[in-house]
């Protein structure tokens, strides 16, 4: 059996960050890839890998992979912190790449086979206006897409007042920003939002939209009961990970299709809201919640709960965790809908063997392990100089209220 000789870290693209995981194995030309990509704490996760966890995997078989997950889960005493679970995360990834070429399987093959042809993506459609909206809808209905999210602009869009509308204090803590996000005009804007956008696609079209945590617990339930109307997919992340106690009240008050998870790290947040039947579809990152075999094991609580999948993706991810999550996608049997992303060609030229998304489907390659490699010279090219000399610093960007208290996530 193959052992771990090394595992290596490879940074990429140009202006965010992508980390890349290499586990190479003692047999020649056998390695693996995963994703422990993190745009905001990129060296926090590579000084986990390189300080932790990779000189206490070193030698061990590479096909062990349940208890190396075991290992890693409780090799820093605290657990389920997004730092380790991303470090985690990258490293099984890379593992069952190896475990598929060592049997000359896909990994979605390994874990039971296809439940589906290809694997269907929702689109991101926005824009700063109505007009400017229902012409990115109808440009993914052109591509083939049958599931859009829709956003007024950026997240929070709809509910962002001028500062000089907003009433803003003297010496007001927004900064460079001209704005300040009013949840009761978020809650007047959405619903007639999706009322627009029924008047003009119909029903046949299926639409969610990401609150990204910006509502109170009160504004959530309301926003739910609002949109019922309108008959959507799902609506996505309408509470932080601090309030999901709220959505037993939101389920006791609306039928609006739940879905969240995207800052899920801990089987805490999302354990309860399964075996409780208070959402629909479970969204963690799989990178983020500790790779495929954690995620395996989620998608199986869900079955039993009718819960169904979306794994969590968005413009930061690479196209490693990409092809991580469309092989449970493939494996799974309640999936629900997969979040697209689309990647530069420069950027997928670094990645040969990556997921093909055409027509609102991704399509896998039938090569062993996650069937994806990653070119090193071409994803060196990527690299900016900040990167080189230290000064990459990217913090999640702050919304506020008017009266400057800052807004979640």
């Amino acid at each position: 059996m193959a052992k771990i000789k090394e595992i290596r870290i490879i940074r990429t693209r140009r202006d965010t960050s992508w980390t890349i995981v290499k586990v190479v194995t003692d047999q020649p030309g056998l390695y693996g890839i995963g994703s422990a990509s993190d745009i905001f704490n990129p060296k926090a996760v590579i000084a986990v890998i390189e300080e932790l966890l990779a000189p206490m995997l070193i030698g061990q078989d590479a096909g062990h992979i349940e208890d190396i997950w075991q290992q890693m889960h409780q090799s820093g005493y605290w657990r389920s912190g997004s730092a380790l679970s991303t470090a985690m995360g990258g490293i099984d990834m890379a593992l069952w790449d190896i475990k598929g070429k060592e049997a000359n399987m896909p990994v979605y093959k390994l874990l039971g086979g296809p439940c589906r042809a290809a694997v269907p993506c929702y689109a991101h459609a926005a824009g700063n206006s109505y007009e400017e909206l229902e012409a990115d809808v109808q440009r993914y209905l052109d591509e083939g897409y049958r599931v859009i999210r829709c956003q007024l602009g950026a997240y929070g869009g709809g509910g962002f007042v001028r500062a000089a509308e907003a009433g803003l204090p003297e010496e007001a803590w927004h900064g460079a920003s001209s704005q300040a996000f009013d949840e009761a005009a978020y809650l007047d804007a959405i619903p007639e939002m999706f009322r627009k956008l029924r008047d003009k696609f119909g029903y046949g079209v299926k639409l969610t939209h990401d609150v990204h945590e910006h509502l109170t617990p009160t504004a959530a339930v309301a926003l739910s009961k609002l949109l019922e109307p309108y008959r959507l997919f799902f609506l996505e992340d309408v509470l932080p990970p601090d309030q999901i106690g709220w959505f037993a009240n939101i389920r006791k008050q609306s039928t609006t299709p739940q879905a969240i998870g995207e800052l899920f790290t801990n089987p805490h947040e999302w354990v309860p809201l399964i075996k409780d039947r208070l959402i629909d579809f479970i969204r963690v990152r799989v990178s983020k919640a500790g790779g495929i075999t954690q995620c395996r094991k989620i998608a199986a609580l869900g079955e039993a709960f009718g819960v169904r999948t979306a794994w969590q993706e968005g413009g930061d991810n690479d196209p490693v965790n990409q092809a991580a999550a469309m092989h449970l996608d493939l494996a799974i049997w309640n999936f629900g809908i997969q979040e697209e992303n689309h990647f530069r060609a420069e950027e997928l030229a670094a990645f040969p063997g990556h997921a093909v998304l055409k027509g609102g489907y991704l399509y896998a390659n039938d090569k062993p392990g996650l069937g994806i490699d990653i070119d090193e010279e071409k994803a060196e090219a990527l690299v900016e100089d900040q990167w080189r000399n230290g000064n990459y610093h990217n913090p999640y960007p702050i919304d506020r209220q008017a009266d400057g208290t800052i807004v979640r996530p």
